[in-house]
């Protein structure tokens, strides 16, 4: 069936409530903000509500362009009943454009029951075809280029510098300070760093964390380093501390709510780690980071020189699986004195050379 083209003057007229979906993961969800963002400028004044999971919900909180975020708490729902039931909540809001960044099948029952006359995705299976109005294929690059790529049909460009951002209240900062002056002497820097995967495929072992910042604190004295880390991690971070000659540089904060550990990362020197979440709020909040790279893309790297990353050149990578046949050569085999002197390059060039003042 061929797209009807849509007329600028058709959106401006039509389009006054937007649904963005993108359910997860955490980072994929901070990732479709610049989307949003790119969304309000095209549509001024029109309201924009996010459907994800509970979990990513705080990537989005705050937001200046965001009206509403539904949140969608799985274990809360008992039976597929009360499932449809609250989409149909989410569409009683009788949205006029609903964009799809997933098409995950709790979406699909979203995009189904809006009968928005504008539904726009990445181009669709064949038997999802009739979902969506228009859809749209991007060219590859970075991750939130990509996803915004998909609103070309509304006339919508994307220019190739834009980045997810987070607004964080004086309160998250606050926190962060509270927590950090305990940790880390007045004046000194630090480096913030999630060392934690649930994937072996995207996780650098406990035992090459430890031995980087071993080296790095050996080379620099005055460094410190905070090891974040999420529900059920604690005892890899445990053991990665305990792996460390420098225990007493090296900090386990607690569980904290994601803005505080974006937080936390905003008064970083650097962000350290792997593939995941923390990387791209680095990127959110203004900080350098450096990752290391294990089965995942180069398309997660926003491109710009403070972020950098590494991997080892090995011909099966990336496969962009979280399993191996191969034991996960590409992270047991890329070692600390591999990773340390470009790590410690990227630091000097692009780290943030003053202790971030606490508020």
């Amino acid at each position: 069936m061929a797209q009807a083209p849509l007329s600028s003057s058709y959106l401006d007229i039509a389009v006054k409530k937007i649904l963005v979906c993108q359910l997860r993961q955490i980072g994929d969800v901070l990732l479709a903000v610049p989307a949003v963002e790119l969304l309000a400028q095209r549509f001024p004044g029109a309201e924009i509500h996010f459907f994800t999971e509970k979990k990513c919900a705080p990537m989005l909180q705050n937001h200046p362009s965001i009206t509403k975020i539904w949140e969608l708490d799985k274990e809360a729902i008992p039976n597929l009943f009360q499932e449809i039931r609250y989409y149909r909540k989410i569409t009683a809001e009788r949205f006029d454009l609903v964009v799809d960044f997933q098409q995950l099948p709790r979406i699909r029952w979203v995009v189904m029951l809006s009968n928005a006359p504008i539904r726009v995705s990445y181009p669709p299976r064949w038997f999802q075809r009739l979902l969506y109005t228009h859809h749209f294929q991007p060219e590859p690059g970075y991750a939130a280029h990509y996803k915004a790529g998909i609103l070309k049909p509304l006339g919508i460009t994307v220019a190739g510098d834009e980045r997810p951002h987070l607004y964080l209240t004086k309160e998250e900062r606050a926190e962060a300070d509270r927590l950090l002056r305990v940790m880390i002497p007045e004046g000194e820097r630090f480096i913030s760093v999630d060392a934690a995967h649930k994937h072996l495929t995207r996780r650098w072992p406990a035992r090459h964390f430890a031995g980087l910042m071993d080296l790095m604190i050996d080379a620099e004295p005055d460094l410190h380093f905070v090891l974040t880390h999420g529900p059920g991690e604690e005892e890899y971070i445990t053991e990665l501390r305990d792996l460390c000659r420098h225990k007493e540089r090296v900090y386990r904060a607690p569980l904290l709510p994601l803005r505080v550990v974006a937080a936390i990362i905003k008064r970083a020197a650097m962000q350290l780690g792997n593939c995941s979440a923390p990387r791209h709020m680095a990127v959110a909040v203004g900080t350098p980071s450096f990752t290391i790279l294990g089965s995942s893309g180069l398309g997660w790297t926003f491109p710009s020189p403070e972020h950098a990353h590494t991997f080892l050149d090995i011909y099966c990578r990336p496969c962009k699986k979280t399993t191996c046949p191969v034991n996960v050569r590409c992270m047991e085999e890329l070692t600390p004195n591999e990773v340390f002197p470009k790590a410690m390059v990227h630091l000097q060039k692009w780290g943030k050379t003053q202790a971030q003042p606490m508020e």
